[in-house]
């Protein structure tokens, strides 16, 4: 809900608290932050936004697509008009949600998937503000759907939404089935590309302040160990066999070497 007099959204007001240092109100600005949210006990529909008046929104179909194991990555590199997705990730508290796992597969320029290999399939996890950021292209076209983008989000330890991302404006939403309103990203063109945002709002309380440090665990007998970072390149053993890290990253609890192929190359 917009306020008249200065056209801030509440969702606007909760991403400045995020980004900024504390935010002065603007005359006639209820204090609609997040941390008022959250200290008032109000909760908020989950999904899709953080914002005043959005209808609870439904998961919907992972379709015949999704492939498990996606690499760990935030750019899925490929021809076409080229897409930025970006936002946040709160609770119903209101609160910013970090390490979010957000897993992400769309179809191709043509309309294709790739269901041999990973293009334009990738996961990412939120940062300790609970942003999150998505450089791929505009999906293309295939029959029966409108345009959109598939994803899974999990808090840690917490159930899996599964739904998908649509543009506004396209022809095919009005005879796609499958498409809800409520999940319509805003975007808007930026030179030869475009740029889109979207707020996930999870059926989850708690969230805010920086993220906690791993504790370091012990392993059966191996050298990983939770908290550390670790570049390309790096071995490690773990459970008696020999692993080289293929993408930098801080090993987390449940990042373990076998869990995780797209981070751990079993050597020999």
């Amino acid at each position: 809900m917009e306020d008249e007099k200065s056209g801030i959204t509440r969702k606007d007001l909760l991403k400045a608290a995020l980004v900024a240092a504390p935010l002065p109100l603007l005359a006639g600005q209820a204090p609609a932050l997040a941390r008022t949210a959250a200290s008032s006990g109000t909760t908020l529909t989950p999904t899709p936004f953080c914002h005043d008046g959005d209808e609870v929104t439904r998961e919907q179909t992972e379709g015949p697509y999704f492939k498990p194991n996606s690499p760990l990555r935030s750019t899925l590199p490929g021809s076409g008009t080229p897409l930025t997705v970006s936002g946040y990730v709160f609770g119903v508290n209101c609160q910013p949600l970090a390490n979010v796992l957000l897993d992400f597969w769309q179809a191709d320029n043509n309309g294709a998937y790739d269901n041999v290999g990973f293009n334009f399939r990738g996961h990412q996890f939120t940062d300790a503000q609970g942003a999150y950021k998505l450089t791929t292209i505009v999906p293309g076209l295939y029959p029966g759907r409108t345009r959109h983008i598939h994803v899974k989000a999990q808090a840690p330890n917490k159930p899996i939404l599964t739904t998908q991302l649509y543009f506004p404006g396209e022809p095919r939403n009005s005879t796609d089935t499958i498409y809800d309103p409520a999940l319509l990203m805003t975007v808007r063109t930026v030179g030869s590309g475009k740029e889109g945002t979207f707020d996930f709002v999870l059926n989850v309380t708690g969230g805010g302040g920086p993220t906690p440090t791993p504790t370091p665990t012990p392993t059966p007998g191996g050298t990983w160990q939770a908290g550390h970072t670790y570049q390309a390149g790096d071995q490690v053993t773990y459970g008696g066999v020999t692993y080289r890290c293929i993408q930098g990253h801080t090993a987390l609890v449940g990042w373990e070497p076998p869990n995780v192929p797209s981070l751990w190359q079993r050597v020999g």
